[in-house]
């Protein structure tokens, strides 16, 4: 596509004027004429340098993964192939899915270079994304016209779950410095559940630690050692119900609920645990339960493309379909949005898995019932709202009493404390020794 530069509407302006003399001074009008032809004959010769030229060559850096919300940086590499330098003007045609900042890009190239201009952009949806083309608008020579290019440069990359926190948590884990997110290891010097091996006695062994057989054998007090119990499965059950489809922030409930996910995988596999994922209410996904940190890329890549649906979620049939697929017992993590019509499907659902497994509900609360109860009340209208979410809230932790009441552990979070909550709720539940 070939568009008008600056100079042609100033070329046009001055033949403009060169008229307007004209009809006043009919005596010019040969010069006009001389004027529009010259005009015309360095407009086309213009149009044909620019046209004819070959194209600059494009390369486009994206990185093979995106984190959800994070913003990351993209490369672009334009090659002058031809022999002048050129003026160009760069648009990239990014997926909807992303906010770019940058553009359009301004860039001078000498003969024979070429330049690496760059632009950020964060993801605003997970999935796999494609970059179709690149744009780029070249100067012509005298600078009457651009010549419009699609360079057919094609690039994929896959948004997943933001993955920060568990690089976050792997710095923190490196450092010994957990207690900086809210995670806290409450582990007494040597005891734990499984033993790990006999050593010299410390002060602060309790008396059930020593070994007195090893104690008589090596005429010195010996204390046995435990750790965590190891080999132990996790396993997420995810609603992707419409309740997911609620928002408060930059992320909806669902992406805060992945992150969460996320994270605690990372943490169990640590602990030497296996981590399973079944999803359901319109997506119904499943990952068995395993060992290892390749775990993790497993679990990013069952979730990255996973979206929240507008189905209603039916509880009872996840939690058949659940004890059918998962034989051996399990810490079962339900992940939902709770509400109180939803008790008479859930509880019957919750006593199914507690025949067999260890259930914790990790439900989200939305933060703007919070944020409601801070503001002043300074009316008859503030205090009717006021009364309206603490009768709600109150609604709600009866729900949840009701829960507790049927011996099943649950939590009703904010969404940006869900990650923290749920991975001190096991660390909690493996010291306990319900597993």
């Amino acid at each position: 596509m070939i568009l008008p530069a600056r100079r042609s509407f100033y070329a046009v302006g001055a033949n403009a004027v060169v008229a307007l003399v004209t009809s006043v001074l009919p005596d010019f009008i040969g010069f006009w004429y001389v004027t529009v032809g010259i005009s015309l004959l360095v407009a086309f010769a213009d149009l044909l340098l620019v046209v004819t030229e070959p194209a600059p060559r494009g390369e486009r850096v994206v990185p093979h993964s995106l984190p959800l919300g994070v913003k990351r940086t993209v490369r672009l590499r334009l090659h002058n192939t031809g022999k002048r330098p050129l003026t160009m003007e760069i648009f990239d045609h990014f997926p909807l899915q992303v906010q770019a900042t940058g553009f359009p890009l301004r860039l001078e190239l000498a003969v024979g270079t070429f330049a690496e201009p760059l632009y950020d952009v964060t993801a605003i949806e997970r999935g796999k994304l494609n970059f179709p083309c690149l744009q780029v608008r070249i100067l012509s020579p005298l600078q009457l016209w651009w010549h419009d290019l699609k360079l057919p440069v094609v690039s994929e990359t896959k948004v997943y779950p933001n993955f920060a926190a568990v690089a976050q948590y792997a710095l923190m884990a490196t450092d010994n410095h957990l207690s900086h997110m809210g995670i806290m290891k409450k582990r007494r010097r040597g005891e734990g559940q499984d033993f790990h091996q006999l050593r010299e006695y410390r002060a602060g062994d309790s008396l059930r630690q020593i070994d007195w057989k090893a104690s008589s054998r090596m005429r010195k007090p010996i204390s046995r050692e435990y750790q965590d119990e190891r080999d132990q499965e996790i396993i997420f059950m995810l609603d992707c119900g419409h309740r997911m489809l609620a928002q408060d922030d930059a992320l909806s409930h669902f992406d805060h609920t992945l992150n969460a996910i996320l994270l605690l995988t990372y943490v169990a596999l640590r602990q030497g645990d296996s981590v399973g994922l079944g999803s359901f209410a319109g997506q119904n996904r499943w990952l068995p339960a395993h060992k290892g940190q390749h775990q993790v890329q497993q679990m990013l890549n069952a979730l990255y493309d996973l979206q929240p649906t507008t189905h209603a979620p039916d509880y009872t049939q996840a939690a058949t379909e659940l004890l059918v697929r998962q034989k051996k017992r399990a810490l079962i993590v339900l992940l939902t949005n709770l509400r109180d019509e939803d008790l008479d499907d859930l509880l019957p659902a919750l006593h199914i898995l507690r025949k067999r497994h260890v259930v914790l509900l990790a439900s989200m609360r939305e933060q703007a019932l919070d944020q409601a109860l801070d503001v002043p009340v300074d009316n008859q209208e503030d205090a009717l709202h006021t009364a309206a979410v603490q009768h709600y809230l109150a609604s709600r932790e009866a729900t949840l009493d009701r829960v507790r009441a049927a011996g099943i552990r649950c939590m009703d979070v904010p969404p940006p404390e869900l990650s923290v909550n749920l991975v001190n709720h096991y660390l909690d539940i493996k010291r306990s020794g319900l597993l």
